[in-house]
This record gives structure tokens, sequence and C-alpha cells, in this order.
């Protein structure tokens, strides 16, 4: 019998919202209309989330910037969209790398550009269980 996905009840949940939506409106609407559909959709079906979620990027234990993931679902996936004919591989590095830079374990990359919904479910391999909780020391601007 094969392992049980990590978070797939919730994987699952999230990518039938954002088969509703596009089952409703199709493709040709800016990145934006699907991600405020998809916040919709997924409150109507209870899931907590953030929506363009402010998250640090840190090098050595030192903030560096930040970037806002499209949706942040229930403090454990990470959800970007694209609203792209077809998603390529520097898309799934994009995604991978904020994974890794954000250290969350596992994430969706959603288009809504093709005919049809394509998804890709993402696994952090590196990602440290035992960094959760650590305090950051945030040193002077550089």
């Amino acid at each position: 019998m094969p392992e049980q996905l990590i978070h797939d009840e919730l994987t699952h949940k999230i990518i039938g919202c954002a088969m509703k939506v596009h089952a409703a409106l199709g493709t040709g609407f800016p990145e934006v209309v699907y991600q405020r559909s998809l916040g919709v959709e997924m409150a109507f079906q209870g899931l907590l989330f953030e929506r363009e979620k402010d998250m640090s990027i840190h090098y050595r234990d030192i903030h560096v910037g930040s970037r806002r993931v499209d949706f942040f679902v229930e403090n454990l996936i990470m959800v970007e969209l694209k609203a792209i004919t077809l998603l390529e591989d520097v898309h799934l590095a994009q995604a991978l790398n904020y994974l890794e830079a954000y250290n969350k374990q596992v994430g969706l990359l959603i288009n809504f550009g093709s005919r049809s919904l394509t998804f890709k479910r993402l696994l952090n391999k590196k990602y440290n269980n035992s960094i959760f909780g650590r305090s950051i020391k945030l040193l002077p601007n550089y």
C-alpha cells in the first residue's frame, strides 16, 4: 500500500476549490481574478487561509527580504497561482525555491491559464522540522 501523502486531504480540498473556480470562470482572466475567486471558494469550504501573505526571507538568520505568497492555507500549505498557457520548469523551480526559503513542507502550484486546470503538488525535500519556533535574531539593516 502506498505511503500516505503529507497533508493529502488538505491539498485535495484546495485543488477541488481550484477546480470549481476554473469550471466556473474558464481561462482568459488575469491571475488576480482567479486568486480572489479561489479565496471566495476556500472560505465557502471552511478553509482558513491568508491571501498574499508577506513572508520573510532569511540568509544566515538575517532578514534579507520578503515575498508575498498567493495563499498560505491552514498554516501548512503554500499555494502559488499562475494564469498562463503552459507551466514551465522555471515556474516549478520558483515555487520549490519559495518552499525552501520559507521552510514549508508542502506546496501547490496551480495554473488557471490552460484549457484544463493544471497543478503540481510540491514537497520540500530540505524541510527542517526542528527550526520551527526558533527565534530569529535580527541584526541592523545592511
